[in-house]
């Protein structure tokens, strides 16, 4: 049996953070998740439903023959249902074929759910807590009892509430757990029902069962509420990755953890699992095929990015100065960026990161950051096109040889209406030099875009192979002056990526083929001279 003193992390993402909108998760990438939170150290991985869905009995099916190596995973199911027995209900049945050590059982916690959504009476709510839990302890289980809409349901009736809690831990629950199962209650709330609920059950004694925590985020407090439940004896956090979940989401554990460790002193991940954690947050946002929020707290791209001139001086003489940690303990990195905004400090720091002895006082840096201003001015973007900054400073400082020239091109397009509906089809035309010699190549394409990157690349295969490897991840079009109608300056953003790394290139002009001509041959050039000429820094990459 754990101790009060011990705080407990509970990952329900293959579960609760599953019923997002947008999110289908495969068995295949189930078992990728939940692996990562493995490694990560993650004690409790709540795996899914096993009688609610096939996909949910695979994957605890899976895990018994191939099990995980220190988490425990936790099967999930509901109490039984009204008037019937726990040891007779198919749902239990199923739970206990999951052949978890660990399950969590959900009951209702709030009168409103017990004789609206259940339409029985407050007692057999009761009944249905008890026989469940009674059952599943004598099946050998260790029951985490979920009290969902806890919170709701004290406010509404905090004497039935409390007696819901009495008896799953009359019934044997090793965890009782309060559910904002709406998300609506606020954080000082959450810290005085907790105390509350500690109080009244006495949950301090040496045998009690232990408290937790599960928070929604519809009132955008699902972490403040967390923090708050622990503050007031909570022990067990559950959240998910990236704070997936239905509706506004669950407390984000990637936001929780670096919380609970270096501002509250708990002691969640070992140093080495914690750098991990900017990892795991990445590499489930690819599971799930959504794109990772950048300036997210402690895993965000942006979370230690530093863009004024004054910021970045600082940064360089004392981290402290702009930074309440340090990036690298939870995985993540200082970026320094780029605009019209910079300063020196800016340019010599991008400059160390590209392995380049540029001094203060070398003319070519004031010259760098009065051309970076200038283009700026024009509409180029470098905050968010880092690899064409790289490149620009490069061409500077006289440090950019060729690897190709292109000579001019063409597109043409063709709009097809068949059956009133309308197709695309686009043909580039690319002249071109390569090694000295002159190139004509011509490709096809859904799209002027897509027809000129094809032309490009199959020019240049033959010289340089690698370009197989490279794939168009991103495609951005901004109009700056939307005043200007159809004349108005268009910016591009391209992002690029070999299928281990990313970088992103811009071009601007007035006309979009232009732009995005220059965004796509300088993604081209950089991936080829990271991987050809060894000359980039993977640094700078994202």
């Amino acid at each position: 049996m754990t101790t009060f003193s011990d705080l407990y992390l509970y990952d329900t993402t293959l579960r609760d953070g599953a019923q997002r909108e947008g999110i289908a998760l495969s068995l295949s990438d189930k078992l990728k998740i939940a692996h990562q939170l493995d490694q990560l150290g993650i004690p409790f991985i709540e795996g899914g439903w096993p009688g609610a869905n096939p996909k949910d009995a695979q994957f605890f099916l899976h895990l018994q023959e191939h099990p995980l190596q220190q988490a425990q995973v936790v099967a999930f199911c509901s109490t039984r249902r009204p008037h019937r027995l726990a040891a007779e209900d198919p749902l239990l049945q199923a739970l206990l074929s999951a052949g978890t050590r660990w399950v969590a059982i959900f009951g209702k916690s709030w009168d409103l759910h017990v004789t609206t959504g259940l339409q029985t009476s407050l007692a057999e709510n009761l009944a249905m807590i008890d026989d469940t839990l009674t059952y599943l302890r004598s099946q050998g289980r260790q029951v985490i009892y979920d009290a969902e809409h806890w919170f709701d349901g004290f406010k509404a009736n905090p004497d039935y509430a409390l007696e819901t809690l009495r008896t799953a831990q009359a019934a044997g629950a090793e965890w009782l757990v309060l559910c904002d199962t709406n998300g609506g209650t606020l954080p000082h709330e959450i810290q005085a029902i907790t105390q509350t609920v500690v109080q009244a059950l006495g949950l301090q004694a040496e045998n009690s069962p232990q408290l937790g925590i599960h928070a929604h985020n519809d009132s955008g407090t699902a972490v403040a509420n967390s923090l708050a439940a622990v503050m007031a004896g909570a022990r067990m956090i559950q959240g998910t990755i990236n704070g997936y979940g239905e509706r506004c989401g669950n407390a984000n554990l990637c936001t929780l953890i670096p919380n609970l460790q270096f501002k509250l002193g708990f002691s969640c991940l070992g140093s080495e699992q914690l750098s991990q954690l900017t990892n795991t947050s990445r590499l489930v946002s690819e599971i799930v095929n959504l794109a990772p929020d950048d300036h997210a707290p402690f895993v965000g791209r942006s979370a230690f990015a530093h863009k004024g001139g004054i910021h970045v001086s600082a940064v360089q003489r004392n981290p402290l100065t702009y930074e309440h940690i340090s990036p690298a303990a939870i995985g993540n990195e200082r970026r320094i960026v780029v605009s019209e905004q910079a300063g020196l400090s800016n340019v010599l720091s991008k400059a160390h990161l590209y392995g380049i002895d540029l001094a203060k006082e070398d003319p070519a840096c004031r010259q760098i950051l009065s051309q970076l201003k200038a283009l700026e001015q024009e509409g180029y973007q470098f905050e968010a096109a880092e690899a064409s900054f790289e490149l620009l400073l490069r061409e500077a400082l006289g440090d950019r040889p060729p690897l190709f020239d292109v000579r001019g091109f063409q597109v043409h397009c063709d709009l097809l209406r068949r059956q009133g509906i309308i197709t695309s089809h686009a043909l580039a035309t690319i002249k071109m030099t390569v090694n000295g010699q002159d190139i004509l190549e011509v490709a096809e394409g859904n799209g002027p875009v897509s027809a000129l990157d094809n032309a490009l690349r199959k020019a240049l295969i033959n010289f340089y192979p690698q370009i197989a490897d490279f794939h168009l991840t991103d495609y951005k079009v901004r109009i700056l002056d939307s005043t200007a109608g159809t004349s108005a300056k268009t910016r591009v953003l391209v992002e690029s990526s070999n299928g281990e790394r990313r970088w992103t290139t811009v071009g601007v002009s007035g006309n979009i083929l232009e732009a995005s001509y220059q965004a796509v041959v300088e993604g081209i050039e950089y991936g080829l001279r990271l991987v050809t000429c060894g000359i980039l820094s993977p640094v700078s990459i994202a």
